[in-house]
């Protein structure tokens, strides 16, 4: 006998006529200004809070060198993030925009200027963007030690979309301005 659905639930989708299927999605978090580890730890319990967002893994931190910042600019802290999304790419990243605002991320018109807080989308599922509002995957992050080492931690089978394996791109880039910091640790709550 097949059972037949509750006609008294109504399922979201069904009242928009959207299928939203679930992505995977790599995000980058930095600080260097401020209460650093205080900043990647709220990024990761506010993405962890959002609706539609599953967060699955978080990587070991790092404290790396900043790259091409202002004199003087101190060390980050950097990990990634992977989840999985029903979101749109673009409201993924109106997300990740109001997680910095809500660490008082200061934008200015200095190039890579320190901050408090910074959120990349680096991929969302195989998605590849080029316009003014959103690039993906990331446009550096195939060369970023920062960004490429604690993701490889977490997956190290992972792929760039159109750069390929992280493993591979992990090889070609300097690794002598990023250290792992075993005394610090992110949680999932």
């Amino acid at each position: 006998m097949t059972e037949t659905p509750n006609p008294n639930i109504i399922d979201a989708d069904t009242l928009t006529g959207e299928m939203r299927p679930i992505r995977r999605a790599v995000l980058s978090l930095g600080s260097n200004l401020g209460e650093r580890m205080a900043a990647l730890q709220g990024a990761v319990s506010a993405l962890a809070d959002t609706p539609d967002v599953w967060v699955t893994d978080v990587s070991p931190v790092y404290e790396t060198e900043p790259v091409d910042s202002p004199e003087g600019a101190g060390k980050y802290l950097n990990a990634v993030v992977l989840l999985d999304t029903t979101m749109s790419a673009a409201r993924l990243l109106d997300r990740a925009l109001a997680i910095e605002d809500a660490f008082d991320r200061e934008r200015t018109d200095v190039q890579n200027a320190p901050r408090t807080l910074d959120v990349d989308l680096i991929v969302v599922g195989e998605r590849i963007n080029h316009d003014d509002f959103l690039t993906l995957p990331h446009p550096r992050a195939s060369g970023r030690a920062f960004v490429l080492k604690p993701w490889h931690d977490v997956e190290p089978d992972a792929t760039i979309p159109g750069n390929g394996a992280i493993a591979d791109l992990l090889d070609k880039v300097a690794k002598d301005t990023i250290t792992l910091r075993e005394d610090l640790a992110l949680e999932i709550e």
